[in-house]
């Protein structure tokens, strides 16, 4: 793990992950630092593993058990988590930013957080108290390997990531 600055001036974190449990467990660790509020926005191209850390992250915070489909076509999932409701977005399919906002956007993070796939699809309109996350395959490594950057926005630039 590394902390670098990116050329604008934002703090990020730099993570290896060589498998897929190693991204499971990342998920479990960005769970604990959600609160209401909190959006966390994974980036990433298909099969980059943003369904692998989101499925970890939500089990995290509802049950070990917990069924957690991709929604996909579904484009949000509601889960209660102990502390406060999680709403799961995969904003693939939207062709409009609107259609987040249609679905619930807002409204998820006034009483919770949300997990967001294809944060791109907003077109700049992202929640201001966010991490986001990119996910990339590592080439030339294991078929699992994974480089992870992690960029905090608004409330957490203000805390001390342990991850």
């Amino acid at each position: 793990m590394s902390t670098s600055q990116a050329p604008g001036g934002a703090a990020f974190l730099e993570i290896d992950l060589p498998d897929e449990a190693a991204t499971k467990a990342l998920g479990q660790r960005l769970a604990a630092t959600l609160f209401p509020g909190a959006a966390l926005c994974l980036y990433g191209p298909l099969g980059a593993g943003k369904s692998t850390l989101a499925r970890a992250l939500v089990r995290a915070l509802t049950s070990p058990d917990e069924e957690v489909p991709s929604p996909t076509f579904t484009l949000v999932q509601f889960y209660e988590a102990a502390d406060f409701p999680l709403a799961h977005f995969d904003l693939y399919r939207l062709e409009d930013p609107d259609e987040a906002y249609e679905i619930g956007l807002l409204e998820a993070l006034e009483d919770g957080a949300a997990l967001i796939e294809w944060p791109q699809r907003l077109e700049g309109r992202l929640p201001p108290h966010r991490l986001d996350v990119e996910i990339s395959p590592v080439l030339d490594a294991a078929e699992e390997a994974r480089r992870v950057r992690i960029t905090p926005f608004g409330a957490f630039e203000e805390r001390k990531l342990e991850l």
